[in-house]
Order: C-alpha cells, then structure tokens, then sequence
C-alpha cells in the first residue's frame, strides 16, 4: 500500500453553496488565489524539507564517523566508568534494562505479525451506534469532520450523530448549524451554554446517546467511508469488548515538516505498537481522534469519570485515556483496529507540539499511577500478564526519565564529544526500524522522516517527560487558542 495525499475531498463529496459564506470560499478567484498559495507553501516546505533530511543524514553519518574514529576514547570512558565507585552498579542495571527493552520489542514484534484486523460484519449484525463530535474553537474543520461521518458506509438507522459546541469563541457553532441545514434530521447539535472541557461535552453526548456503541470523534479530523464500520465491528465478534481505538493518521503532513515527522511516528505508535497491544487485548489508550466503546462499559464508570480528581483537583486532560483505565479496570479487553483510519490535524510548531506532549505526558503519569492501584490485582478472568507487561514498560519510562536526564547532562559536561556522537548513531540505529516499518507500509521516501524526528525529538523534546512529571497536578488543556 503505497501512501497518498490525503485531504478531505476525497472522502466525501459535497456542495457547499449554501450561503454567502460559504460562496465566498466557492469564488472562482479565492479558489485561484488559495491554490496558488497552497502550491508556493508546498514547493517552499518541500525544499527546506529536502535539506532538512539532507542534514539529518550528515549529522548521522558524522556520529558514526567519529565513534569510528574516538573508538579508543570510548574504551578509556568505558574503562574509567567501571573502575569508579558506581560503574559496575550502573553497568549492570543498564545491561538489565537493555535486555529487558530488547525482549519486550522482540515481544511486540512477535505479536504484530500475529495481529490481524477484525473484518466488518454485515448491515444486520452492526450494533446501533451514537457519534459524538465535540468541538472547541475548530471553525470550518468541525464542517469537514461531520460530513466525513455523514459519508460513512453505515445504516442510516443505525447511527445517531451528535455534535456538541463547548462554548467555542470562534464561528464553530455557524459551522455546526450550516451541517445541521444540510444534514437535516441526521444530525443533532447542542451548544454548552459556557466552555467547561472536552470532558464534559462528552459526558453530555454519553448522556443523550441511545446507541449500543458510543463512538467518540474529534472535530478535527476526517474518517474515511469504511471507519465507522470497522471501528464498531469488534464489539460484535468479541463480546468482552470494551473499547476499540482507530487508527490515526496526520491530515495536514504536506502543510508543514512537523506533520510529516509525527505522521511517520503515529503510524509507528498506532500500526505497530496498539497491534501488539491489542493482542493483549489492553491497547493503554484509545485516542480522541476516533474511539468506540461500549454503552454498559462506559455507564459502568461514567460517574467516576465525569467526578475524576487528581491531587485533590478536577482532571480537566486525558480524558481518552482515563475512560480506556477505567474500561480495562472492569476486566474488559480494549483493541485497536487498524482498518478503522482517521485523519487528524497536529501541531504544525514547535510550541503546539511540546504543549501537546506536556499535556500527554501529565495525562500518562496520571492514568499510570491510576492503573497501579487495579494490575496486579485479579481484575481479569483472562491472562493478566500482557496488561502487566505494559504498565511496567510505561512505569519504567517514567521512574528512569531523571536518572537518564541526570547521566545526559553529566556525559555531555564530560565527554560531549562522545555524548552527540553516540546519541547520533543511536538514533540511526535504532530510528532504521522505524523507517523500515513506514517503508514496508506506505513509503520509502516519506520513511526516512523517522530520522529527523528522531534527532529532534532526543534534542529539542528529551524535557518533556521529567517535566510532566514534575507539573503532573497542573490543570489545562495547553493547546486551546493556538
């Protein structure tokens, strides 16, 4: 399968002459003008990113050269370092720690290529389905989402599509009213009559849902025809189903050379990663972009989650990730179905994007600690040690982020030579996976963006972890108004 450009207008069809609005974006000359911007902006990303792979590849090649060429400084540093009062101690965790990640990548690997996607079942058997769309400040972006859904290959009868306005600012509510004139009856809106979070908008979806499967949208991203119907099917196949997460992808990767990195690593996060996972049946999250779950699943915990606190404080964030703890929590299985894609937009700068992985970070060391609390209890009549095996990955990442930031500063203090020397042969290494698995997947040429993101993401990113940890009580959604 080789990889597209994926907009919008190919997953639905529409005439949006509906207003003078609406006839202004339609106009013969915006429509020239827009293009015309959209190709400089294209030809303009598209060189700097060509000399940003350029320089990604001489910063690697520089590292391994200098390793080659300092390889008896290496020796001297390794020697002085088990000679010192720590250096054993230290070597010996690491080499523990190394095996342990080594074994559980080889695990994953293994179950990956056991995954296979649950195929959709017929018209009859889909469950009845309530969409829930909520949207803060999104524009004309919540117009492409619902009628992306509207599109959906799904009885009509069987889905109820809900959108809800959190308070927004901007003309998102003109947007939602313009769907709901052309939609008609097949679309529902409400309107908070304040901003009070995602959280909330949701629950008040959760509450007016008549559906057997609630599925949960955000208002800016795309589904493709087929998504709906792969994403609910799981619930019919396996009936200790509890939630299903979609498959993500980057909408705007040709608009800035951000997307492009992170679409490469979404694809790792969600095709490779939430594959083994949902072989354990624990996928840890399912994403706000595109999640299902089911109606008695979410009921069974609605009124914990509506209420959550963290430090005494109402959790305003990861709420995606809350509500999939509190699912797994009831023994159910959570999965993720790779057929069932949605297009998202992410930041395109680098302040949106350290935000968004800030409130991330916060919302991970929450729902782990939460999680602590239920795993190593008897909460599945199944095998617990997948579920197990989990937590103690993403607990390690979380207990060594300072010991690692701490030997980082000391190395680079030392031998900073060898410290970027190392760290960038490192990332050639170990991002080569990555490019591997995107190459095999989509492309070889969008593939080798792992790199670049690699190398920015261990230098300009690497404080993002002990960050949230130190600021896991702050409240905040970080991003909203960029």
């Amino acid at each position: 399968m080789k990889s597209e450009t994926i907009i919008s207008e190919q997953f639905y069809t529409s005439n949006n002459s509906l207003n003078a609005k609406e006839k202004i974006h339609n106009n013969s000359n915006f429509n020239v003008t827009n293009t015309s911007a959209k190709k400089a902006i294209e030809k303009q990303t598209s060189s700097f990113g060509r000399l940003v792979l350029s320089g990604s590849f001489l910063l690697m090649l520089g590292g391994a050269f200098l390793v080659y060429t300092l390889q008896s400084d290496f020796d001297q540093f390794q020697l002085d370092r088990i000679n010192s009062a720590w250096g054993l101690p230290f070597l010996v965790f690491t080499a523990m720690l190394f095996f342990f990640q080594t074994g559980s990548f080889l695990y994953n690997l293994y179950l990956y290529f056991r995954y296979k996607p649950i195929e959709s079942v017929s018209d009859d058997l889909l469950p009845t389905c309530t969409v829930i769309v909520p949207a803060y400040n999104e524009g004309k972006l919540v117009w492409d989402t619902l009628l992306s859904l509207a599109e959906s290959d799904f009885p009509e009868h069987k889905i109820q599509l809900l959108a809800i306005d959190d308070g927004s600012k901007d003309d998102t509510w003109y947007w939602m009213q313009q769907a709901k004139l052309k939609l008609g009856d097949r679309l529902t809106i409400f309107q908070q009559p304040e901003n009070k979070g995602k959280r909330h908008a949701l629950y008040r979806g959760f509450e007016l849902g008549t559906g057997e499967i609630f599925v949960t949208v955000d208002s800016d991203s795309i589904v493709k025809k087929d998504t709906l119907r792969n994403l609910v099917s799981p619930f019919v196949v396996d009936k200790k189903c509890g939630a299903v997460a979609g498959n993500v992808h980057v909408l705007n990767n040709k608009k800035a050379l951000l997307p492009k990195m992170l679409n490469v690593s979404f694809v790792m996060s969600f095709e490779f990663m939430r594959s083994a996972e949902s072989m354990l049946g624990s996928v840890l999250c399912t994403p706000g972009a595109a999640a299902a779950y089911r109606k008695d699943a979410v009921f069974a915990c609605l009124p914990e989650w509506i209420n959550q606190t963290f430090m005494g404080q109402p959790s305003d964030i990861g709420e995606d990730r809350a509500m999939t703890n509190m699912i797994l929590k009831q023994g159910l299985h959570v999965l993720f179905q790779r057929n069932a894609y949605v297009l998202t937009n992410v930041p395109e700068e680098y302040k949106g994007l350290y935000k968004m992985f800030i409130r991330w970070g916060r919302s991970n060391v929450r729902e782990n600690i939460m999680m602590a609390q239920y795993v190593f209890k008897d909460f599945r009549n199944e095998s617990k040690f997948g579920a197990r095996l989990l937590f103690l990955n993403q607990s390690l990442r979380i207990i060594m982020a300072y010991p690692f930031l701490l030997f980082m500063l000391f190395f680079i203090a030392v031998h900073p030579v060898l410290f970027f020397s190392s760290t960038l042969l490192s990332i050639f290494i170990v991002s080569s996976f990555s490019v591997l698995f995107y190459a095999k997947r989509y492309s070889l040429s969008e593939a080798f963006w792992a790199y670049s993101y690699s190398i920015f993401y261990t230098f300009s990113l690497f404080w993002i972890t002990p960050y949230a940890i130190a600021t896991a009580n702050k409240k905040g959604w970080l991003t909203r108004g960029l």
